[in-house]
């Protein structure tokens, strides 16, 4: 009988290393392997820095996300989607650029019945830690600002512009080869997520991420809740300004809050523009001033670092690609002015609208006007 447990606990230890053995090349970490016909990708995830964004990931994949739509819940979440978005010269595009899967649609437009925040850590001299800075870059794809779910890319070249944009969670470690060959439409056959060491293996992805999504959560309903009282604020001043504002022929209402120097730019000379804009009914659309952003909780830390939050450049002019509003609205200000600004939806996005801006709507600007930089 003990030549019998014997032998089951040598076969038992046997099938373990023979099922780890083609992962004991690997380092501690967290891993994904993404198997296809054209070959297997594996990723490195950035789990410690990453929790939220790796944890939705992984739970997704291991098919223990609760919060995924019922068809959805208790089976791996990738296994058998597309990579319905490749733009490559090997797909016969003109550039490199991306592949992108993770869509439950395999149209761009699917989600896994929830959305979460964007996480950007930071290295120690305060600049993003993660960038889009080479070929393998694993990515989060959205459509804006906080409206993460399933979808993701693979980069098969830098692109900067993405920083600070999309969360970076990971990096191919092997299979670049098949990344840069694969064509659209390419078939996840299985996601499977490797853990090595004991730090990867007590990492509970779900847990992890319904912790971290109801703490942003509780965050985004307190950013909420005080944005309802600075739109009251706001509204219940500006309703003030209005009865004060003088109408111009084209409909467009100006109030001056604050005089500056007197001096008049020549036409067609350098200025600078700080702005905010807000919707009817207070609510901010955007803004480059650094106190307002912050206020509102919108803050960016990597349009800042792009200088996003300083007055832009621009000319006293009435031909510069800018809403007809803003421009009529600049014109009536001198140097130094500060001015509420209210612009009917003719005199700004029009009857179609624009990004984020519903169609036929008026906005209210304020804007401040400086002379250029000497």
């Amino acid at each position: 009988m003990k030549i019998i447990k014997i032998s089951i606990l040598i076969l038992l230890v046997s099938l373990t290393s023979c099922k780890d053995s083609q992962y004991n090349h690997l380092k501690d970490g967290m891993y994904a392997e993404i198997q296809t016909d054209g070959g297997n990708i594996l990723l490195e995830l950035e789990y410690r820095d990453m929790p939220i964004t790796v944890g939705n990931f992984v739970s997704l994949a291991e098919g223990n996300n609760r919060r995924v739509e019922d068809s959805m819940k208790g089976k791996p979440f990738y296994n058998g989607l597309k990579f319905h978005r490749v733009i490559s010269k090997v797909n016969g595009d003109s550039k490199d650029f991306i592949i992108q899967g993770g869509d439950p649609l395999g149209t761009g437009m699917g989600d896994p019945g929830y959305r979460f925040d964007d996480e950007f850590p930071l290295d120690s001299i305060g600049g993003l830690l993660f960038k889009h800075d080479k070929p393998g870059v694993l990515s989060m794809a959205n459509s804006g600002p906080g409206t993460n779910g399933s979808q993701f890319f693979i980069t098969l070249v830098p692109i900067p512009h993405l920083n600070g944009k999309h969360s970076i969670f990971g990096h191919v470690v092997e299979g670049q080869s098949v990344v840069d060959s694969l064509l659209v439409n390419t078939v996840m056959n299985k996601l499977k997520i490797i853990r090595v060491g004991d730090d990867a293996e007590n990492f509970e992805a779900y847990e992890v991420f319904d912790e971290e999504l109801k703490r942003s959560e509780k965050i985004e309903q307190e950013r909420q809740a005080k944005n309802e009282i600075l739109k009251a604020e706001f509204l219940k001043e500006v309703e003030v300004y209005k009865t004060k504002a003088t109408e111009l022929p084209s409909g467009l209402k100006i109030y001056l809050t604050k005089k500056g120097s007197g001096v008049k730019p020549k036409l067609e000379t350098p200025i600078r523009v700080h702005y905010a804009v807000y919707f009817p009914d207070g609510e901010l659309l955007d803004t480059n001033y650094k106190d307002v952003a912050e206020e509102y909780g919108v803050y960016s830390v990597e349009r800042d670092r792009q200088r996003g939050y300083e007055p832009f450049a621009s000319k006293y002019s009435m031909n510069v690609r800018l809403i007809q509003g803003f421009k009529e609205g600049l014109q009536n200000m001198k140097f130094g002015d500060k001015a509420i600004i209210f612009v009917p939806y003719h005199l700004g996005y029009g009857e179609q609208g624009n990004r984020g801006v519903p169609p036929k709507t008026d906005l209210i600007f304020e804007l401040e006007m400086f002379p250029p930089v000497e």
